[in-house]
């Protein structure tokens, strides 16, 4: 028997993966306006992921013959007080969607929604990724202390993520 709560749930992830690449592609444009093109480009490909993210929500939702509803995209901040600070929040927001997929998780699991809970199951690895990569990204961060030569090593670094992956940070 469908779950309407848990399709709610599921529409609202959407809508929440939608501002999730918003607030990226926000952060994507406040490092091409430091003049850090390579932490600009991780951010982009982030916003990229995460609109993939919501597309996969979208198609399960069709998939299992419910009604894909599409609300409005909260305004995302747009400055940050350095790179540090916007790797910060990014990994507060990484942290927020492992909550809300834990949820969904939780509520699959509660519904006997099978089909969900298997879904989800992605999300739950994806997720350990985000949160291990960005980590590493402000462990970096901090080791250089504001340093100009080290931020553009790592700016560097980060500019050379490719497409599909979130694991190409600095050694």
């Amino acid at each position: 028997m469908p779950n309407a709560k848990m399709f709610k749930a599921l529409n609202e992830q959407i809508t929440f993966e939608y501002y999730s690449s918003y607030m990226y592609l926000s952060m994507s444009a406040f490092f091409a306006d430091l003049g850090l093109p390579g932490c600009s480009h991780w951010m982009r490909l982030q916003a990229d992921e995460e609109l993939l993210h919501a597309h996969k929500f979208f198609d399960f939702l069709l998939n299992r013959g419910e009604k894909v509803i599409l609300q409005g995209i909260e305004t995302p901040p747009n400055t940050w007080k350095d790179a540090l600070d916007a790797f910060q929040a990014t990994l507060k927001h990484e942290q927020l969607v492992t909550s809300r997929i834990n949820a969904l998780v939780e509520l699959a699991f509660t519904s006997k929604d099978y089909a969900s809970h298997t879904f989800l199951q992605w999300f739950i690895s994806e997720q350990v990724e985000e949160e291990s990569t960005v980590t590493n990204i402000i462990s970096q961060l901090k080791l250089i202390k504001g340093d100009g030569h080290g931020l553009l090593l790592i700016d560097r670094d980060l500019g050379l993520r490719q497409a599909g992956t979130t694991t190409d940070t600095p050694a």
